[in-house]
This record gives structure tokens, C-alpha cells and sequence, in this order.
């Protein structure tokens, strides 16, 4: 060191050199913890309102409750109901400094009101920050939250995450732009297929409130229906909602209300469109600069102003039903809002749910059909192959398909694609005894066996390989395929029609449209590609597998799918045949044969009531380890009418890629009840549920108890 240096480090009020200042420096502020938001201790409160009443979002039922924190006064314009805040929660009583609570961990929460004085009777905690100026939440939406919560025994937090999307700061930065002018009515167009369709539209743009359940007609023609049904409702000066249950029909809407009412007249809300998108999106909707939404389940929370209108359609599609706690399904909260808001109600399919035929039954809604005349013009022909015709076709017990659905196919490639649809994804198919159909075991776990490429039997639940396979009930030695997947159907259809292209459609790709060329479409319920043109036949193979799933709604389910697939082929008249194998006495399959889901529906939803079934009763599924559970039902204090079906064991989840929806976590023994009351009943029961399940939180029960209300699959 100079001597130079040893004066400027000693001497008295001289400078550090400049580079070592700023390495002390930045040494400095590297071991500086980051700055926690401000407890505002002593710090002066708003002097108008200076509670807020905080909604934590914190999704536990015992904290299902507002909490009341001071506004200081540096942040009382900003704290306006509907914010996003942070405010700390958890800090001890004792842990109180000038006056305010501190401590606690920082957690998200939403401003649902200012108030003047507190019902607490110790000092309040202060607002931490307030995120955003943008109000996101109103009375209206906090309202049917709190509606949806208490239906589905839920906490309010949890729905709120579910109809509020997360924050993007970039979006809330744009300016929102001028609603556009309401556009005229609509012609009828094709709704005048349908009785009383005319006075449908008529009603919604003349400002009515129709409530209706639609069975729409075979074809492309349902996605410009529902746009029409929205162009009439804009007419009045209101606002329209339709969700539907995937991104490709949500698609379908978009383009239709494009093209009938031009751009900029609606929004659309699917996950999809990336997280900046749908928030710009929902922005647009919840500050009034659009009064109409398309989209997916999250959409219907979408917070549209002066609604007049709730559309939902294909109401039976799994895809409606939330996978999230409290698990809330898209038609019973439309139906929430349509009796809130005073507003029009449409659901359509070209199926039947029971669901919504009881909306019908009971007088809640109207039917909304076209005559049997319309019907036939419009649907393909159905004819069926059952087990005696398969048993006597020597080319069914060679190829598994029929002559008859070799003919049809080769008959409907020489005019157009022929659309083939399998109830199962993927490649290694599901094996059965030849002679008896038995399900071929696994010896070690009873688990399926499957063919690998090999050639080889193989567990597909344990992996174990079976070497010498024989059936326990008949002793056969045969094995024949149960179920083919999409990929192995489409190798063996492209070797029997070498010269057509074969496409597939599944869960590793789903196609969208296909030309209207000759060619062969393989693909799996649900993710069947629209045709230019229509197809010109359709196969509907192993049908007997979605009959023979043990779940009440197996039946209205594969008529579903079946309906699904043949309304996208084209009309009888114009050549349009579908053939499905599977027994033609069984009631699903004669109402395909005749294009009758109504009917179908209404007959279920008769023996339903009688055996006092869902939709008839409202039921709840509680489900955990038999100790929980006999914990849980001991402490609940259920209504005086319900009644308890149960414990059943809860399959386990299994090593395997699927995961069945309500399985047992993986290596746990569960057990489920089932509890039904009548009609009635139904918010007393999920009140009980609620309360039983915030005691068991609020005495930090370790073992989890899962309640879904109204579940889908109660076997």
C-alpha cells in the first residue's frame, strides 16, 4: 500500500476511492434482505370508511368468512371495493405495535367493502398494498360466488379462483375501448326448422327472457343457431354468454358471430389464448366494452353486464363439470344466473340429458324441437349389428368388423370420407376369451391383459408377462380383442383399403376439419373432425363397451357420443348411413335408430325417480380412509331424510398413465359413501357437509375427506 493510499484510508473526513466505495456498496445492498411491504405502523388511517373488509384467499372452509384490516390513509383512494389487496394474515393477538397488528405471512385477498366501524373488538392489522386500482370483483359476481359456494358446499375463495383469472399487468394497462353499437335483429334463418323457433328470437329481441331446452338437428348448422340467438339478444340492448365444453366448438361460435355480426362485437374466453389474452379478454367484458362472451367452463363467471342471455351446449359433456374444488358444473350455474339475472336460458345438444329433460318435466323450461318430418330429413340412416349377426359373419370373426361395415365403407368411400369411431385411445388393445368374451386376467393382480408388439401377453396394471393364458370360466385358449385403439383400427383399415388415405384423430392430435375427399377418419369420442360436405358414412365400433361401464349415466353417455359422431354425417337422403355394433334391443341404440334422445331421456329420468336417483334426489359423494370418513359421518349432522349408501371401497388409482376421475390416491385404501336426500333437501345436505368438514379443518384433521356434491360418477 502507498503512502498515498494510507492517508486517504486514515485521514480525518477523506474520501474512499471511488471504486472501492461502489464495491462497498454494492456489498451493501447484496446483504440487504428485500424490502416487505409496510405494516404502516403509526401511520394515519382513512377518515372516511377506514375499515375494508378483506376476502383472504386462503380456500379453507373454516376461514370461509370476511376479515376486517385498516386502511391507511395513503392508501385510501386506491382501496375501493373490488381491488386485489395483500394483507398479512396470521399474526398473534399479542403481536401489536402502535396500535396495529403485525407479523404474519403476506397473502392475496379481494377488497369486498369499506365500512366505518369494525365487529372486532381488538386493534386491526393494515392493508399491506393494494395490487392493482382495476375493481375485478362487483356485488353481482361476489353474489353468485357466494350462491355456487353454498350449492356445492364450497368455500368462497376457492370459487372466486376459479371466476376471477389471474392478473397481467400488461393487459390492465390498455385502455378499454367504446362498446359498438347494438346490431339489428337477425333474420330467423334456420331456427325456423324448429317449432316455436321464430318466436324464440323474437322474444330475446324484444327484450323477453325465454327459458328453453333445444335438440338441435343433425349438421353444422347449431353453431350459427346459437350466434343468431346472440345477435338477437345484442339487438335489445343486452349482453349474451354461451360456454361450451372445449376449445374446437368454442372455435365453431367464434367464427359464426364473426361472420354474422362482424369483429369486435364479442369476446372469447378459453384457456387457449394464453393468460394475457383471456385476462385483455375478460377486462374488455368486465369494464363494458363488450356485451358478449364465448367460451369454455371458466367462462361462466364471465361478468357481463345487463346479461340477457345464458347459452350452454352439449350440457352432458364431461368438460362442463370443473375438476377443482368445490368441482361446480357449467349448467347448474347458468341455471343460478338465469334466476338471478332475470334473464333468457338456452340449452341445447343434439342429444337429451336427463338433466335437462327434468328442466322440461318440471315446467322450468320449454321444449325447443323441430317435428319428426324435420328429424328424418335431416339424420343419416342407422342400422345396427348385434352379437347374433357378428356370431354368423365369418368376416367379423377374421377381420372384428362385420360385412356390413365393410360394405358401407367401401360404398361411402367411393362418394366421400367415412368417419370411424372407436371408444378408446392409443395402440395395445384389450383382450377377452373367444368363445365366452370373459375379460382375459392377470393371475398375479387381475389387472387387463394387453398385446404388446411382440406378440406377448402382458399385465397392463403390474407388468407381469402371462405365458400360458387360459379362461377360468370356459377353459378356452382363444383370445380375441375387445377394444382396438384408434392407431391399431387405422393400420388394419388402411391395409383393407390400401389406396385411401387413413387419418387419425385422438388425444396425440385432434384434427379439426378434414377435406371432403375419399378417406378413412379414426377417431375417438369427442375428438371427431368436422367434413366438408358431411361424411359419407359412419362406424361405430365396440359400442357394447360404453353400454357395459358400471356408471349410471353409461347409457345416456354412449347415445351421446353416438349422436355426437352420426350428426356429422350426411343426411339419409343424400346417402348418409351409419352402422354401430351393438345389441339393437338395448334402449340406447333403438333411440339412435330412431333419432329420439328426448325420449331416451325422458324414459330414464322416469326410472330414475322411481328408484329415486339423481337428478330426482340430490346426492353427495364423501370419500377418504375408513377412518376419516366414519370420523366425518359420526360428526356430520345430516338432515333428518338422508340417506346413507355405503362404504364401498373407492378403486385405487393403480400404477398405470390413466387415472379414473374420484380414484383413490395411489397406495391408499379409500372408501366412499353416498348420501341422498329428495328433492328439497339439497342445500340443507351440502350445508351439513360444510360445516362438518370446516370442524374437521379447524381441528387440523390430517387425513383428507373429499366431498363432491351432485358428482358425476357415482357408479
Amino acid at each position: 500500500m502507498s503512502s498515498e493510499d494510507q492517508k486517504s484510508e486514515g485521514g480525518g473526513g477523506a474520501e474512499p476511492p471511488e471504486q472501492l466505495a461502489l464495491i462497498r456498496e454494492a456489498v451493501r445492498k447484496a446483504g440487504v434482505p428485500r424490502a416487505k411491504p409496510r405494516t404502516w405502523r403509526g401511520a394515519a388511517l382513512a377518515k372516511s370508511l377506514p375499515v375494508a373488509r378483506v376476502l383472504v384467499d386462503k380456500g379453507v372452509l373454516h376461514l370461509d368468512r370476511y376479515f376486517d384490516y385498516a386502511v391507511p390513509e395513503e392508501l385510501d383512494e386506491q382501496a375501493q371495493p373490488g381491488v386485489r389487496v395483500r394483507v398479512r394474515f396470521g399474526a398473534g393477538a399479542r403481536n401489536v405495535r402502535g396500535g396495529r397488528r403485525e407479523g404474519g405471512g403476506l397473502i392475496d385477498g379481494f377488497l369486498v367493502e369499506r365500512v366505518a366501524e369494525t365487529d372486532y373488538s381488538g386493534p386491526l392489522a393494515a392493508l399491506a398494498q393494494v395490487v392493482s386500482p382495476e375493481p375485478v370483483l362487483d356485488g353481482e359476481l361476489l353474489g353468485l360466488a357466494r350462491a355456487v359456494a353454498d350449492r356445492y358446499a364450497g368455500s368462497l375463495a376457492d370459487v372466486l379462483q376459479l371466476a376471477v383469472p389471474p392478473r397481467h399487468a400488461r393487459a390492465e394497462a390498455r385502455a378499454a375501448g367504446e362498446a359498438p353499437a347494438a346490431p339489428a335483429a337477425p333474420d330467423v334463418g334456420t331456427w325456423r326448422r324448429y317449432g316455436h323457433g321464430a318466436e324464440f328470437l323474437g322474444a330475446l329481441a324484444s327484450g323477453g327472457a325465454p327459458r328453453a331446452v333445444w335438440t338441435a338437428l343433425p349438421g353444422p348448422e347449431w353453431a350459427e343457431e346459437i350466434a343468431r340467438a346472440v345477435q338477437a339478444t345484442l339487438a335489445s340492448g343486452r349482453g349474451a354468454l354461451v360456454v361450451v365444453p372445449a376449445g374446437r366448438p368454442a372455435a365453431r361460435v367464434d367464427a359464426a358471430l364473426t361472420q354474422l355480426m362482424g369483429a369486435g362485437q364479442h369476446a372469447l374466453l378459453t384457456a387457449d389464448v394464453g393468460q394475457e389474452r383471456r385476462y385483455r379478454e375478460w377486462l374488455s367484458v368486465r369494464r363494458g366494452a363488450v356485451r358478449a362472451v364465448v367460451g369454455t367452463r371458466a367462462a361462466m363467471f364471465a361478468p357481463v353486464r345487463n346479461l340477457g342471455l345464458v347459452v350452454i351446449w352439449d350440457d352432458g359433456d364431461a368438460g362442463h363439470s370443473d375438476d377443482n374444488a368445490p368441482f361446480p358444473h357449467v349448467r347448474e350455474v347458468l341455471e343460478l344466473r338465469a334466476s338471478r339475472d332475470k334473464c333468457g336460458f338456452l340449452l341445447g345438444s343434439w342429444s337429451c340429458t336427463v338433466e335437462a329433460a327434468q328442466l322440461v318435466e318440471s315446467g322450468w323450461a320449454a321444449p325447443l324441437v323441430a317435428d319428426r318430418e324435420q328429424v328424418r330429413g335431416a339424420a343419416p340412416l342407422v342400422r345396427t349389428v348385434g352379437d347374433g349377426d357378428l356370431a354368423r359373419d365369418e368376416a367379423a370373426r377374421a377381420a372384428r368388423l362385420p360385412t356390413l361395415a365393410w360394405n358401407v365403407v367401401r360404398e361411402g368411400l367411393k362418394h366421400g370420407p367415412v368417419l370411424v369411431q372407436v371408444p378408446r385411445r392409443g395402440y395395445v388393445p384389450r383382450l377377452a376369451c373367444e368363445r365366452c368374451r370373459e375379460p382375459a386376467r392377470c393371475r398375479h393382480c387381475a389387472g387387463p391383459l394387453e398385446a404388446r408388439d411382440g406378440g406377448g401377453l402382458w399385465c397392463g396394471w403390474c407388468g407381469v408377462e402371462e405365458g400360458a393364458w387360459h379362461c377360468g370360466e370356459c377353459g378356452g385358449f382363444r383370445l380375441r380383442a375387445q377394444i382396438v385403439g384408434a392407431r391399431r383400427t387405422a393400420e388394419e383399415l388402411g391395409r383393407a383399403f390400401p389406396a385411401v388415405p387413413v387419418r387419425t384423430s385422438g388425444r396425440e392430435q385432434v384434427l379439426d376439419t378434414v377435406a371432403g375427399t375419399p378417406a378413412l377418419v379414426v377417431s375417438t369420442p369427442g375428438a371427431e373432425p368436422v367434413a366438408e360436405g358431411g361424411y359419407a358414412a359412419a362406424l361405430l365400433l365396440d359400442g357394447w363397451a360404453m353400454l357395459g361401464r358400471p356408471d349410471l349415466r353409461a347409457g345416456e353417455d354412449a347415445l351421446r357420443r353416438w349422436i355426437a359422431a352420426s350428426a356429422l354425417v350426411r343426411p339419409q337422403g343424400a346417402g348418409g348411413t351409419v352402422v354401430v355394433v351393438a345389441e339393437p334391443t338395448l334402449r340406447p341404440v333403438q333411440a339412435l335408430v330412431r333419432w329420439d334422445p328426448v325420449g331416451h331421456a325422458v324414459r330414464e329420468l322416469s326410472e330414475r325417480a322411481e328408484l329415486g336417483f339423481p337428478p330426482v334426489s340430490r346426492m353427495a359423494s364423501v370419500a377418504g380412509t375408513p377412518e376419516a370418513l366414519s370420523g366425518f359421518l359420526a360428526a356430520a349432522e345430516l338432515p333428518g331424510d338422508a340417506a346413507v349408501l355405503g362404504p364401498v371401497p373407492v378403486p385405487d388409482a393403480g400404477p398405470g398413465p390413466t387415472r379414473r376421475a374420484g380414484a383413490a390416491p395411489a397406495g391408499e385404501r379409500w372408501e366412499r359413501v353416498l348420501i341422498r336426500v329428495p328433492p328439497g333437501s339439497g342445500a340443507a345436505l351440502a350445508a351439513s357437509l360444510k360445516v362438518a368438514q370446516a370442524a374437521r379443518m379447524a381441528r387440523g384433521a390430517a387425513e383428507p375427506v373429499r366431498i363432491r356434491v351432485d358428482p358425476l360418477d357415482i357408479g
